[in-house]
This record gives C-alpha cells, sequence and structure tokens, in this order.
C-alpha cells in the first residue's frame, strides 16, 4: 500500500537513499533538510517523483516519518518536529558514534540513541527504530542489498509497517523486540564499522541465520 513518507535529513547520504528506494518502491517521498531549497534540490537530482520541504513541513505531510540525522543533529531535529508527528509512527535509524573514535561503541547515558529519541518526542508517537546497520552507498545503488534490517519498538503493529517498508526497498526486515533493544543495533554499527576498515570490506551487513517463520 503507498503511503507518504517523510525522510527527515532526506539530503544525507542513508535518507536520500532510502528516499530514493521508497520512490522506486511506489511511496510518495518527502525529504526534509533544515532548509527547504537543500532539499528541493536533492529531491531534483534524485526524481522519481520525491520532492523536498523544510523539515517541519516534511514531518507535517508525512504518514511516516523517517529521521535520518546524525546523533550529533537528533536532538534539535527532533525539536523541531516533535508538533507535527503526534500518532504517527516515527522511524529513528540514528546511530550514537561519537568522532573521531567511531569504532568503539559509545552509548549515551539513556542507553540508546530510540531510549534519546522517546524521551524527546514523548509517548505522542508511535517510535520505531531500525535501518542502523546497512551501508548507505549499498542502498544508493540498484538491486537487493545484502543485509537484513532488525526492527525495534514497543508496538508491534507499528514494527510490522517498517518491517514491510524494508522488505519493499530490497531488505529483508525482521521484528527484534522492544525498543530498549535498539541498544545492541546501534551498537553493532561500530563493530561493523571496525570491521570494513580491517578487513577492507565495501560495507559489511547483518545476516540472522536460520529458518525464520511468520509471526503470530
Amino acid at each position: 500500500m503507498s503511503q507518504t513518507i517523510a525522510v527527515i535529513g532526506g539530503t544525507g547520504q542513508l535518507g536520500s537513499a532510502l528516499a530514493w528506494r521508497l520512490a522506486k518502491a511506489g511511496h510518495t517521498v518527502i525529504i526534509g533538510s533544515r532548509a527547504a531549497e537543500s532539499a528541493s534540490a536533492r529531491a531534483a537530482e534524485l526524481g522519481h517523483g520525491i520532492v523536498g520541504m523544510a523539515n517541519a513541513d516534511a514531518a507535517r505531510e508525512g504518514a511516516i516519518v523517517l529521521v535520518t540525522v546524525p546523533f550529533s543533529a537528533q536532538a534539535a531535529t527532533l525539536a523541531e518536529i516533535k508538533p507535527h508527528v503526534a500518532g504517527k509512527i516515527v522511524v529513528d535509524t540514528t546511530v550514537p558514534l561519537v568522532p573521531p573514535k567511531v569504532m568503539r561503541v559509545q552509548l549515551p547515558e539513556e542507553g540508546s540513541a530510540a531510549a534519546c529519541a522517546s524521551k524527546l518526542l514523548g509517548e505522542d508517537v508511535r517510535l520505531v527504530a531500525a535501518f542502523h546497520n546497512v551501508a548507505a552507498h549499498r542502498l544508493a545503488e540498484e538491486g537487493e542489498v545484502d543485509c537484513d534490517i532488525l526492527v525495534f519498538g514497543d508496538e508491534k503493529s507499528a514494527r510490522a509497517e517498517v518491517v514491510a517498508l524494508a522488505d519493499a526497498v530490497g531488505l529483508r526486515g525482521i521484528h527484534a523486540g522492544p525498543l530498549v533493544n535498539a541498544a545492541a543495533a546501534e551498537a553493532m554499527t561500530s563493530l561493523l564499522i571496525f570491521i570494513n576498515k580491517n578487513y577492507k570490506v565495501d560495507g559489511a551487513g547483518i545476516r540472522i541465520t536460520g529458518e525464520l517463520k511468520p509471526l503470530d
């Protein structure tokens, strides 16, 4: 089912790649940026009917809102969109990387970036965390990406919608439990960066082995 999806931070590498894939999958996609002009210019480059707006306007228009900004910009970005996301699924992709030591796990005092998002947005949103471990440059290429997407959230139905989005863009979404579990995927990102560098891997991802049967 086609939906209007707002990708906040959509001018960045991950946001642009997700926006492009979601639009190709038949969704109506809006990318947001701090400056509407930047969003519009990037949208024109991506094509597929994508449009650009300021972050707040994009969040207002989106039925589902993906937040794809660096950890350093998370708090300010969520404050900007908070008035426009009550009752909506908000997908936080934030990984708490702290440069320059991005190959070391450095989770925030709250326990995870997802916990930070929950604290900042409050109980009015259907918060889900996902897309932490996929290489953005791989998403920006044609074809399937060899990576599973772990999807976290306290509401099963909201998780299910994000699992379906992951599947639609050529990935495999997997229910991975409540929001508190997102700390595991966030930490894994630093491990993958370490593996990429030391083993000369061009975008390592994760795969869950075994036969996954449908959820009840």
